[in-house]
């Protein structure tokens, strides 16, 4: 038997509409920063998910899929890609040379920084707008 959903004014619809459209606006933003800088936005976001696993976590192929939410295969055409513009590179891992970690290079490090101030600048002034639609959205006003 399903749940019955409870019902939403239409403030709240408005608050969940404002928030898709506040959250596309970043991610248009996003977007449009990986195209200026020669990349497409999937790979801008494998190589801050390559630099950003938390510690202790492997950046593995497979590791990388699942931050990724994508298939084992598209990652890898994604990071065979990062490898044609030098930006990633496989490499043996220490303890087991069986096992390929990806690594950024000095090239993808000076890329992935240049992109994450420009956001971080972008969220720094259109982050308050932001969490106060969340805000309304969470509170239900």
């Amino acid at each position: 038997m399903a749940a019955r959903c409870a019902q939403l004014n239409i403030h709240e619809l408005r608050n969940l509409a404002e928030f898709r459209y506040q959250i596309r606006r970043f991610l248009r933003f996003s977007e449009d920063q990986a195209r200026g800088a020669g990349i497409e936005p999937q790979q801008h976001q494998l190589l801050l998910a390559i630099k950003g696993l938390p510690v202790g976590v492997k950046p593995t192929v497979g590791e990388l899929a699942s931050r990724m939410l994508i298939r084992h295969n598209s990652a890898v055409e994604l990071l065979n890609r990062l490898t044609e513009h030098k930006l990633v590179e496989r490499v043996a891992a220490p303890t087991d040379h069986r096992e390929v970690l990806v690594q950024l290079t000095s090239k993808g490090e000076e890329l992935l920084h240049r992109l994450s101030v420009s956001h971080r600048e972008e969220l720094r002034a259109k982050g308050p707008a932001l969490m106060k639609t969340l805000g309304g959205v969470l509170d239900g006003v």
